[in-house]
């Protein structure tokens, strides 16, 4: 045994020919080089090379060591096939290959088959090879000894064959991050021992089989990133031993079964990004042991139970990006191990419960965009917070470091006082207001058409936005000076302006085109996300409309795409794509009505200091009827990003912003517009991306991004191909056949997490 010795180089030839050798443990070295093809072993019984540098094809002295009952040659760099000798092992029990090069030689998984001889076989792990197979029928027939089956990351596509529920024996099946289509086999429910079975990001889709409650011993079920629909079968609630489940980013509706709430032992709950409704009921304080609950993004509405308070042992928390109401309850301070906190984006209201300043291991907060009052606490963990904790709460006051008003500070004479001045003012201001109102009515009724000053125009609500008036905006743009425009459209023009108080702003001035004020205005004053742009005010009258938006000091992403002196690399461009998806997703199901912004390209996508991009421009935007489905519209999009059926019909829905952001995601990543120069014939952005994608995405991709001497060329031209496959499918020709932006965002975080991926050392040990 010389594992764990940090040792170098190839391994000296003579070892493999020490013929009465019966163990040999090589793991977790830094060994290297090709194994010898003639060496002889005949009575090895247990072979662990794993966790090393070693090349080549599968070793070949393997298959001639009959007695092997154990083989991990796991986290190397093996390549080539799985000989389908190694079927021939009578003696094998544990086969570990994961996180090689190895490949089938056939479409069906050439080992399986073989596998069959193997009757004592108990663990199969085969993770992290690219397979490039579907699972064929005979895996039913693996021994009735098998307990694991570890197939994940492999490329391996098709149905889960019935036949899987032949292997009474199984303890693990982990299938996860494949190509998996179809649903789940309701022949599952034979897997009696089944402990773990992990299918998470696959295409499966379907209801939830209800067998699945037939595996009274499982401990583990992940299907999070698939496309399962309908409701959670409520007997899920009755697998007692369930101490994971992760069913996020799915398409689940409909309301909570009350039966989850039952599961007293859960450590994980996730059931996050689906259509979820309802309330939250007070049987949530069941979940005593649970250190981790994630129900963001989602229709859940009511309130928070204060019930809530009793989970001492959670430690992250995610309601973001859901309908609740109400205020946060003190209760939440007594979450005394809770490290991440996530409320934002519901319609929270009142203060910020003091009793959170008692959360001393608290990291993460977020409380943005909700309606929350009054003063930021100070103590605890909160010194530590910035304004990113709770942007979008335009009543909130405290510290400058969190871009907040200072509070006020008021005596009880003070106060007296004010009621005083308070009752002696209010009638008069009301009738100086009907007053002028009268005299603005009768004045219109003379149809005396006259120029007037200025007059600011609060949106909803009112307390909540700065007064800046006519003349602060000609001062801050210094009279609409040409050396402060920021740009041009078909609505009017940009300009960057400072204000009295220093902050930057970006003052939206509109031409003729009012209308599109207004629907800007009725569009934005309601809606709030980080990836939006914020209006800060507006400023109008009948020949002058204005809006004040937050200034990104990047610019828009066309800029940058185009500028030689700003070159996104590949995550810039991924993040940036990513957060447009999540503003996209925000109008289509995040809000009361969906918003569709029926305009999306570079030039309305703006980034701020730290390249986290912001939605903007909704001046054609249109709001949904109640089935939220389609309308119809006379306003043209923009040529090359409009959907098919907007340019011809003028239908607008969900699919068409989807359509359009697929168009923008080819874009990104080819530094091609659809209206380039040499899309003629014909010839399109998409058909070019499409022709690509069928031999290599080298064709296409901007060459700022990829070079084939690049490192890790491979695996990153792999992340390119599947960026655009992911723009193929948003953009298909029907809209019934687009995918819709919830899925966009689960396979854009999947291929960003996969481009990020270092291979980690994790074998599994014998």
């Amino acid at each position: 045994m010389l594992d764990y010795n940090n040792l170098l180089g190839p391994v000296p030839a003579a070892i493999f020919n020490i013929s009465t050798m019966k163990f040999l443990s090589l793991i977790y070295n830094k060994l290297s080089g090709i194994l010898p093809s003639t060496a002889e072993l005949p009575n090895l019984e247990q072979l662990y090379l794993g966790d090393n540098n070693f090349i080549g094809p599968f070793p070949g002295f393997i298959t001639n060591a009959s007695k092997l009952s154990i083989i991990n040659i796991g986290f190397n760099s093996f390549s080539g096939f799985i000989p389908e000798a190694v079927g021939n092992l009578k003696n094998l029990e544990w086969l570990y290959l994961s996180f090689n090069d190895l490949t089938s030689s056939t479409s069906d998984l050439s080992l399986i088959f073989p596998l069959t001889n193997c009757k004592n076989l108990r663990h199969l792990d085969v993770d992290g090879n690219p397979l490039n197979s579907i699972l064929p029928s005979s895996i039913g027939n693996l021994s009735v000894s098998l307990e694991s089956i570890y197939m994940s990351e492999s490329n391996i596509s098709g149905n889960i064959p019935k036949e899987i529920g032949n292997l009474s024996s199984l303890v693990e099946i982990q299938l996860h991050d494949n190509e998996l289509i179809g649903s789940i086999p309701v022949a599952i429910d034979g897997l009696k021992k089944l402990q773990g079975l992990s299918l998470e990001n696959n295409n499966l889709e379907g209801f939830i089989p209800y067998s699945l409650c037939h595996l009274n011993e499982l401990v583990e079920l992940h299907l999070d990133g698939n496309k399962f629909y309908g409701s959670i079968p409520a007997c899920l609630g009755n697998l007692t031993t369930l101490r994971k489940l992760f069913l996020g980013f799915n398409k689940l509706t409909s309301f909570i079964p009350s039966n989850l709430w039952n599961l007293k032992d859960i450590l994980y709950f996730d059931l996050s990004s689906n259509f979820l409704n309802g309330s939250l009921p007070l049987e949530i304080e069941n979940l005593k042991v649970a250190i981790n609950i994630d129900l963001s993004r989602n229709l859940i509405s009511g309130s928070i139970p204060i019930a809530i308070g009793s989970l001492e042992n959670l430690q992250n928390l995610s309601l973001a990006f859901n309908r609740l109401q109400g205020s946060i309850p003190e209760t939440f301070g007594k979450l005394t191990s809770l490290e991440f906190l996530d409320l934002s984006s519901n319609i929270l209201s009142g203060s910020i419960p003091k009793s959170l300043e008692a959360l001393i291991y608290l990291k993460y907060l977020n409380l943005s965009f909700n309606q929350l009052s009054g003063e930021i606490p100070k103590g605890g963990s909160f010194g530590n917070f910035t304004s990113e904790s709770f942007m979008g709460n335009l009543a909130l006051c405290g510290s400058s470091k969190q871009h907040v008003p200072p509070c006020k500070t008021t005596t009880s004479g003070k106060s007296s006082s004010r009621k005083v001045i308070l009752l002696i003012a209010l009638p008069l201001s009301i009738t100086l207001t009907l007053a002028v109102f009268v005299i603005i009515i009768v004045s219109m009724k003379c149809g005396k058409k006259r120029t007037r000053p200025p007059t600011h125009v609060e949106m909803h609500p009112l307390h909540t936005w700065r007064r800046i008036s006519y003349e602060e905006i000609v001062r801050a743009t210094n009279g609409f000076s040409e050396n402060n425009l920021l740009g041009r459209g078909s609505y009017g023009s940009v300009f960057r302006g400072r204000l009295h108080d220093g902050m930057e702003v970006a003052v939206k001035i509109f031409n003729s085109h009012f209308e599109s004020f207004e629907v800007e205005c009725a569009v934005m004053s309601n809606i709030r996300h980080r990836n939006l742009v914020k209006i800060i005010s507006s400023c109008s009258n009948y020949d002058f409309k204005s809006l004040i938006l937050e200034y990104m000091p990047n610019g828009s992403l066309e800029k940058c795409l185009y500028s030689d002196d700003n070159v996104l690399d590949i995550s810039n461009r991924l993040n940036i794509m990513i957060d447009v998806a999540s503003a996209l997703e925000y109008l289509h199901f995040g809000y009361s009505v969906p918003v569709i912004h029926c305009d999306l390209k570079p030039s309305n996508v703006l980034l701020d200091e730290n390249m986290v991009a912001h939605l903007s421009d909704f001046g054609i935007a249109k709001l949904l009827g109640e089935e939220g489905s389609m309308t119809q519209t006379q306003t043209l999009a923009t040529i090359g990003y409009m959907a098919p059926e907007y340019g011809r019909e003028g239908k607008i829905s969900r699919q068409g912003d989807v359509y359009s952001y697929g168009i923008m995601l080819m874009e990104t990543f080819t530094r091609k517009k659809p209206t380039d120069e040499i899309f003629t014939e014909g010839m399109t952005l998409r058909s070019w991306v499409g022709e690509a994608l069928c031999s290599t995405v080298m064709q296409v991709l901007d060459t700022n991004l990829l070079r084939r001497d690049d490192e890790h060329f491979s695996s990153k031209e792999e992340c390119m191909s599947s960026i655009l496959s992911l723009a193929m499918d948003c953009t298909r020709e029907s809209p019934q056949y687009r995918i819709d932006i919830k899925e966009v965002i689960t396979r854009l975080i999947k291929i960003k997490v996969e481009f990020g991926k270092v291979r980690q050392r994790r074998g599994r040990r014998v």
